[in-house]
């Protein structure tokens, strides 16, 4: 795993003292990304910069690496796991190879098809190839968007980066995206493309770009995760699940170094941990917890890794740590994320480091299968299916005049409201009216539906639980979990890798018929089936926690301090409605509402804002 930096120019690069030092700055400022080597190219047109943490072909694998008597020039972020079968198929061909490493065969690969090579890749991915005949300046990003990709066009040029630090250190100053800030208050992350800097975008998960000299930056797609359900014997669906998930662990397990797992006790970690186990006998798995009784899932995850026979290698984190840490997290994310979960991965990440490079992890389970609670909502509310819409329309209108919190008002409240409007992804903090007194300056035209509109139109014609599994893969897994899987982990220089999140898998996951996926009050059925005889019975059936974190807690203790003082001092108030925000922090204080999440997700912005509007800290 490793980080890169591209600048292409629209003028010619001079190579004066003044341009190197500014290029290999915004290197080295990942230079947590690949802490093993560095290495840079530079012509008239363009500059490549590259941080590497060598895990496949540690010799030979350095970058940029050249091709074809040095016409392609490549940074590559990320490992192909089916580089093996390519590579044979293109030596067949009379291709030849003076390394051993993965990048080397996606440049033979871009020689022979170009653009049409990222369809052959499995894995993840992120990439720019320098083309020095045409020059064209490629660049690509995985189907699922497991790896980062930030760009920004300029007067000067076309800037990448795997992290928006790099492009803003280039920049120097840049405004405040305050539509982006709308939708985190909805999505405790800022959705892709747009970041919170208004020129700086994101290259989208499946799509790759070409920029020739002089024209505008042509940006298409090559992948489209789609759901085509097949109604089929269960069994068969079981079988399937098996051998690819099987395949998939075994891909994901190529590596020159010493790979682990991160175990929750969960049905989607065992899984990873129970199949690699079967591969590697000596993995090691690694967990967090918290002190509080109910925040930690660390015996879980011993006694899962006792039944495997894998050792477990456990952290507890403490509030102080995670307080004195919070500045230097937020710095690696490069924009907010309010997901509480992120914190005590960076944790579990940094002790994994001192034992491995690389961990498998088990995120994507839930969008490909169906594993969310919320994903049982639409059979919950199958009787308001029946139901006439002057009905519908009119016990809507009857139950707004019921205090909150009497019973049966939320249901009623849902099975009155169309999916489009009542599912935005797994997390909704504020809701609009909500957003309008936290926002100094709100603006009703940026609303959640914005961001979600287009997808739904795309998936009418599919089960309600497979339109709520197509949002979260479009919003949800590549602005929060993927985000933080990667930022965190990359944090501490660890490589971690996700074998659901495959193309093959997604295949058959995408097959499966809706009530395979929910059946009763059952998630994730028929993949729970598919685990029998692979993890314990006990797991099978586990209440889905993840990294549960003590932040309702905290914030009437331990950190119910640190947070006043946030708000108070934080330079916001242009933004923020701050009288309303120590409001619903007294509120939580004395215990009248739990307004954990929605204080949460103003404070990280808030730090975010220290680390990169004031410059507060410097890292």
């Amino acid at each position: 795993m490793c980080g890169f930096v591209g600048f292409a120019s629209n003028q010619i690069i001079k190579g004066t003292e003044e341009e190197i030092n500014q290029f290999n700055k915004m290197t080295s400022i990942i230079s947590h990304r690949g802490p093993d080597d560095a290495g840079y190219y530079l012509d008239d047109s363009v500059y490549l910069g590259f941080r590497r943490l060598s895990i496949i072909d540690l010799e030979g694998g350095k970058q940029p690496l050249s091709y074809e008597y040095d016409r392609y020039w490549i940074t590559f972020n990320g490992e192909i796991y089916n580089y093996l079968e390519l590579k044979e198929r293109l030596e067949a061909r009379g291709f030849t190879f003076k390394t051993s490493s993965d990048t080397e065969v996606i440049l033979a690969l871009f020689s022979l098809k170009r653009e049409k090579a990222v369809e052959e890749l499995r894995g993840m991915f992120s990439f720019l190839i320098w083309d020095k005949y045409k020059q064209e300046l490629f660049g690509a990003r995985d189907p699922f968007g497991i790896k980062p990709f930030f760009y920004c066009e300029t007067e000067e040029g076309l800037y990448c980066a795997s992290e928006m630090k790099s492009i803003l250190y280039a920049l120097h100053e840049e405004s405040l995206n305050e539509e982006t800030l709308h939708h985190y208050l909805t999505y405790q992350y800022g959705p892709e493309p747009d970041t919170f800097f208004s020129r700086i975008k994101k290259l989208e998960p499946g799509h790759f770009f070409i920029r020739k000299q002089g024209k505008p930056l042509m940006i298409k797609s090559y992948f489209k995760p789609a759901f085509h359900p097949v109604n089929r014997p269960i069994q068969d669906g079981v079988e399937a699940i098996q051998n690819c998930l099987r395949d998939t662990v075994k891909m994901h397990l190529r590596s020159d170094v010493p790979v682990g797992a991160f175990l929750s006790g969960g049905i989607d970690s065992s899984c990873i941990a129970a199949l690699a186990k079967e591969i590697h006998p000596d993995v090691k798995t690694f967990t967090v917890g918290f002190e509080r009784d109910g925040y930690s899932e660390i015996d879980l995850a011993k006694e899962m890794a006792e039944e495997i026979g894998a050792e477990n290698i456990h952290y507890i984190v403490k509030p102080k740590e995670f307080i004195e840490q919070l500045p230097r997290i937020v710095w690696h994310l490069d924009e907010p994320v309010a997901d509480p979960a992120l914190i005590p991965l960076y944790f579990l990440a940094r002790e994994a480091r001192k034992h491995v490079k690389v961990v498998l992890s088990g995120e994507g389970a839930d969008e490909l299968f169906g594993g969310y609670n919320i994903y049982r909502e639409p059979n919950s509310l199958k009787p308001f299916l029946f139901m006439p819409e002057m009905v519908k329309e009119g016990l809507k209108a009857a139950v707004r005049l019921l205090p909150d919190g009497t019973q049966g008002k939320s249901y009623i409240e849902r099975g009155t409201t169309s999916i489009e409007e009542r599912y935005v992804g797994n997390a909704k903090i504020f809701f609009e009216e909500e957003k309008a007194k936290v926002l100094k300056h709100y603006h009703g035209e940026w609303g959640y539906q914005k961001v979600t509109k287009k997808l739904y139109q795309k998936v009418q014609h599919l089960h309600d639980v497979q339109k709520m599994q197509y949002i979260d893969l479009h919003t949800w897994l590549r602005g929060d979990i993927l985000v933080k899987a990667d930022k965190m982990t990359m944090a501490n220089s660890l490589e971690l890798r996700v074998p659901f999140l495959d193309k093959e898998v997604f295949k058959v996951a995408s097959r499966i018929d809706p009530s395979q996926t929910i059946s009763g009050k059952t998630t994730k059925y028929i993949f729970r089936k598919a685990m029998e005889g692979i993890v314990p019975e006990a797991v099978q059936h586990r209440k889905k926690l993840g990294f549960p974190v003590p932040i309702r807690h905290w914030l009437k203790n331990e950190l119910v301090d640190w947070a006043y003082q946030l708000i108070k001092e934080s330079q916001t108030e242009d933004l923020f409605r701050k009288p309303y925000l120590l409001a619903l922090l007294d509120e939580h204080q004395k215990g009248k509402k739990d307004n954990s999440r929605k204080l949460w997700t103003v404070l990280i912005f808030m730090v975010w804002h220290q680390v990169y509007i004031e410059k507060k800290y410097s890292f």
